[in-house]
């Protein structure tokens, strides 16, 4: 009786055991897929996060670099404006060219001299003027070592002010080679072409060599 009661025993332990290991592995394999399933999420949440960073990285480089070389493509395109050398200019009077003295800035190092007798002058045609208005034109000059002074006229009306030839360059008295400079003066042009002219007129003194002309858009110092 007791052995049956044993075996009997035996039979009830057994039960509850198996249930016990079906009832882990069940658990095992809950929590494996439950962690699989988390991970993935974590994966697509991670992907999407540099999908993001992706997308927006090529946007934030165009925003800061783009219009950077544009504004100074523009700019630079503004500020394009011709320029004369000494033998490109008409000449008049006794002016003449030369490249004796060193120092021009002019190609071939030419300048031009004899300027300083009334009615010499050099006149620059300019084209491709890009609109009517203000412009500064500029003089590279030298001196012999003492202030000069010219007329300049603009598509044949004289300025008001004479083209100051002074010895900004503080050369000494007769050498011209220590002594080149520039100048400017304030003027209007219009569209398209126009005339420039420096001249030794009476009353002027025109003791100076002339190497270039250019022009700067708007009144500027």
């Amino acid at each position: 009786a007791y052995s049956g009661g044993s075996g009997s025993g035996g039979g009830r332990g057994g039960g509850p055991n198996t249930k016990g290991l079906l009832i882990g592995a069940i658990a095992v394999v809950a929590a494996v897929v439950i962690g699989i399933g988390v991970a993935m999420l974590g994966g697509d949440e991670d992907k999407g996060d540099k999908d993001n960073e992706a997308d927006s990285t090529p946007t934030q480089s165009q925003q800061s670099t783009a219009p950077s070389p544009s504004n100074s493509n523009s700019q630079a395109a503004e500020e394009d404006l011709p320029t004369i050398d000494a033998k490109a200019l008409a000449l008049g009077g006794s002016a003449v060219t030369a490249s004796d003295v060193k120092g021009a800035q002019a190609d071939g190092g030419v300048y031009v001299q004899g300027f300083n007798q009334v009615g010499s002058s050099v006149t620059w045609k300019v084209n491709g003027i890009p609109k009517s208005g203000k412009y500064t034109v500029y003089v590279g000059y030298s001196v012999p070592g003492k202030d000069q002074n010219a007329t300049l006229t603009v598509n044949g009306t004289p300025a008001n002010t004479p083209v100051d030839l002074k010895n900004w360059a503080h050369g000494p008295e007769g050498d011209y080679e220590k002594s080149w400079t520039k100048t400017y003066n304030w003027i209007q042009l219009n569209k398209g072409t126009n005339t420039i002219k420096v001249s030794c007129e009476q009353g002027n003194q025109c003791d100076a060599l002339i190497d270039q002309l250019w022009l700067v858009k708007g009144w500027v110092k």
